[in-house]
């Protein structure tokens, strides 16, 4: 047997003139033989690039292993990471005897498409965020939000706490994969986490390599979360006041955030922290608005013995629920046992007109308190108004002190400030405006008031109105007004109807004529005598009364009407 070591391959020598050009390339090129992939040639560029491949090799067992399997695949390109540098190789032919493999350094290249793509991935971030954030202004929407962010693209877990209310803070925390959890947490406890103290002061945050991980209190994560390799502490700037504090932390022991992490999370905190204090203002105004509204509301009407009263209102911005048009009840005084009720219309809508509602209320109930008769109410009030020292403050109103009469009936004294007269529905469906007259209160500094007095039958009902009702603009054109003709009409259809179920039609068919278009502010009130039952009116024998007849000691004359 020949024991003689393999001779060295004989390298078929490549033609000059291709080794001079490819010397002379700035590209890295290896000249490979096509038959057995032998590398016959390194040019100077490949030299450079890759000091540890020599010619003689074939090029499965050169030090590139993306080369190798290149060959052994029969691909044309190949990628490799070869001592730290990420190279790209093209395999082109070079006549019928030889190839090259034409090299490229790609890891600047593909360090810029990396940090290109990171960029982006943290715009498309950051745009979310600023979408979800702002979807909502309620407070805990927007902590979960928070939460819920911070976890998927920030760490591994995240926990938002805020600002301390009697001693407690409230705080939401979400580990990635699992569950919101929610709790409210003692202040005293804050400092055992590095930095939230300062966190929820409005401080700059700490960076996280100053901060030891190790220092975690067991509230802050749950036991099976694992040991926290790395923890950030950043605030949630706020509107003056900082909105509370952001804790983001990520497991294991190789964890770091960088330097570009930690500037993310500070922009995102800041989006984050910019959302929920807004949620909270607009929390806080709610419930300002609540209590104001609490007042400017229509009341719950009382039910006197032997008088029905029914009211509607529907402010023209239903998400308000307060606007221009009122009524309130006061209840009888040491020295009188009637009841006042009052019907209005202020100046303007909205807010504003919200505002005069609520003095005018607070007016006349000051007066019922002094046992003031309506004219004498719209008298002062109308000074009132003008000694206000506001401009264009006006208000039309109508007031009626309601008492109980003989065999059922409801007697009603009634005083107007240019408003509507209120409208009484007789028991046959006959429908009479009250003879009331005066002027509009808050314009001039005398007004004129001329009062009247109606008696309802047992079944008959008074109704005022705002003149948002007549006014509302509908029909087949929207635009025709609804009218005192067609409210008569409707009034007179409810004959007979209990009160509730009267109040109720009119405010149906007035819906229906708008058909859903703009509208002011509706009022009505209503006062009924109840119905008596056929056996209590024979066992007593009562006739039928005379209708409303004007107060005769105000020197107007009485009459019947039909």
């Amino acid at each position: 047997m020949d024991t003689r070591a393999p001779a060295a391959p004989v390298l078929a020598p490549a033609p000059a003139l291709l080794r001079a050009a490819l010397d002379a390339a700035g590209e890295a090129v290896l000249l490979c033989t096509t038959d057995d992939h032998t590398i016959v040639l390194v040019n100077t560029a490949a030299q450079a690039m890759l000091p540890d491949v020599r010619p003689g090799i074939t090029a499965a067992h050169s030090p590139l292993a993306g080369l190798a399997r290149a060959i052994a695949e029969g691909t044309s390109t190949f990628t490799d990471n070869h001592q730290g540098r990420q190279l790209l190789g093209h395999r082109r032919p070079l006549g019928d005897e030889h190839y090259g493999w034409y090299l490229q350094d790609i890891t600047e290249e593909l360090a810029r498409a990396q940090e290109f793509q990171a960029e982006r991935d943290r715009t498309l971030f950051l745009a979310e965020a600023s979408r979800r954030l702002s979807a909502s202004l309620n407070q805990r929407r927007c902590l979960r939000t928070t939460v819920e962010l911070a976890a998927a693209h920030l760490a591994d877990a995240a926990v938002v706490v805020l600002p301390a209310r009697r001693r407690q803070n409230e705080w939401m925390r979400l580990i990635a994969g699992e569950s919101v959890e929610e709790g409210m947490l003692r202040e005293s406890v804050l400092g055992e986490v590095p930095g939230l103290e300062e966190a929820l002061g409005g401080f700059p945050p700490i960076p996280s390599r100053w901060l030891d991980a190790s220092q975690v209190p067991a509230w802050l994560l749950p036991e099976g979360f694992g040991p926290v390799g790395a923890l950030l502490v950043t605030p949630l700037p706020g509107n003056a006041e900082p909105a509370g504090a952001l804790i983001l932390a990520r497991r294991g022991p190789d964890a770091v955030f960088s330097a570009e992490d930690e500037m993310l999370a500070r922009i995102f905190a800041a989006r984050a922290g910019a959302a929920i204090s807004a949620a909270a203002l607009y929390r806080d105004q709610v419930d300002t608005t609540a209590i104001l509204q609490a007042d400017l509301l229509p009341p719950e009407l009382p039910q006197p013995e032997g008088v029905e009263l029914i009211g509607s209102y529907q402010a023209a911005k239903d998400a308000l629920r307060i606007g221009g048009d009122f009524y309130d009840v006061f209840g009888p005084v040491e020295d009188s046992p009637e009841t006042v009720v009052a019907l209005g219309d202020v100046c303007g809508k909205g807010p504003e007109a919200a505002v005069l509602t609520g003095k005018v209320r607070q007016t006349l109930r000051a007066l019922r308190l002094v046992d003031a008769d309506p004219a004498a109410m719209l008298t002062v009030l109308n000074r009132a108004l003008l000694d206000s020292g506001r401009q264009h403050r006006f208000v039309t109103l109508v007031v009626a002190a309601i008492s109980r009469a003989e065999h059922g009936r409801v007697r009603m004294c009634l005083a107007t400030g240019g408003h509507p007269a209120p409208l009484v529905l007789r028991a046959d469906g006959t429908v009479e405006p009250v003879p009331v007259s005066g002027t509009l209160i808050g314009v001039v500094p005398h007004i004129t008031v001329g009062p009247a007095v109606v008696e309802l039958a047992p079944g008959e009902l008074c109704l005022m109105y705002s003149d948002g009702l007549t006014e509302a603009r509908g029909g087949p054109g929207g635009t025709e007004q609804y009218g005192e003709s067609r409210l008569r009409d409707a009034l007179a259809s409810c004959a007979g109807m209990p009160g509730a179920a009267a109040v109720g039609r009119v405010r149906q068919l007035v819906s229906d004529w708008v058909h859903g278009g703009v509208r002011d502010d509706i009022a009505m009130l209503a006062v009924r005598a109840p119905a008596r039952t056929k056996l209590s009116l024979m066992d007593t024998g009562a006739a039928p009364v005379s209708p409303f007849a004007i107060d005769a000691r105000r020197g107007d004359r009485r009459g019947r009407s039909r």
